[in-house]
């Protein structure tokens, strides 16, 4: 077996390598991230799933991308740029940037400067995001694949606390490089929560608890708290109305090919 294949493969079946890119510049919650919301599927009361019923099942919603928004605002983050200054693309040619954006794995090097995709008129992905979101919403791509991505599997085959306190280390790593982190959020077998969520900074905690800050495309309103407990040896996320709190499993996604 030839060495970068086998590097591959024992990369999917632990963690993935932290990659030599140049760090981006600091995440900034109010300019980095998505403005709209991904709305769920269910309706929720304190985290608990219901059915849609009546005009609430009727309405049109953009729903299932959860992990198209965070790897959206990861490849955003490391490829494009913008200038308020400039003059507005028309449609046709806004999803043209939008989609040399979105092509491009998230998980190659950030780009210099010089060699980004440039977004005129606008100031930031925030600002793009609420003034032309039909059209970002075109062209970052389908929620359904992701149900069927390789990665996925690892949520049957590695459950076990080992992972996850691999997982920390290696979250801990990739923000120490001033990088951003995708995680997958389940409870399997059980259906309390599968969501994606993009970590983006680690608050002053204390010996037993690392607090961190996440993007959760369905709160797009303001960052999210998760943590970790040396304690028990795993990750919580904060109750709120689409789930009901707790222990979860973390497990990292676009970090390098079949994550």
């Amino acid at each position: 077996m030839k060495g970068g294949l086998g590097l591959a493969i024992i990369s999917f079946l632990g963690l993935s390598l932290i990659s030599a890119a140049t760090a981006t510049t600091p995440f900034h919650f109010d300019r980095d991230t998505v403005g709209f919301a991904n709305m769920t599927v269910f309706e929720y009361q304190q985290g608990i799933a219901h059915l849609r019923r009546g005009e609430s099942a009727k309405q049109k919603r953009y729903t299932r991308r959860c992990f198209v928004l965070c790897r959206t605002t990861m490849q955003f983050k490391k490829f494009a740029r913008f200038d308020p200054h400039a003059p507005l693309l028309d449609d046709r040619d806004l999803a043209k940037r939008i989609r040399q954006v979105t092509r491009r794995a998230a998980w190659r090097d950030t780009l210099p400067d010089d060699q980004r995709v440039v977004f005129p008129g606008y100031a930031n992905l925030r600002q793009l995001s609420k003034a032309r979101g039909f059209v970002l919403q075109r062209n970052i791509g389908y929620g359904w694949p992701t149900y069927w991505r390789l990665g996925n599997a690892r949520t049957f085959f590695e459950p076990g606390i080992g992972y996850q306190e691999r997982t920390h280390e290696k979250l801990n790593a990739v923000l120490d490089h001033g990088d951003l982190f995708v995680g997958f959020l389940t409870t399997l077998p059980h259906l309390r929560i599968n969501h994606a969520v993009l970590f983006y900074a680690k608050e002053a905690g204390s010996a037993e608890i690392d607090r961190y800050l996440v993007y959760d495309p369905n709160h797009p309103e303001g960052p999210r708290h998760l943590w970790w407990s040396q304690g028990e040896r795993s990750f919580e996320y904060e109750k709120d109305w689409d789930f009901v709190g707790g222990r979860i499993r973390v497990y990292q996604i676009y970090g390098m090919p079949l994550q």
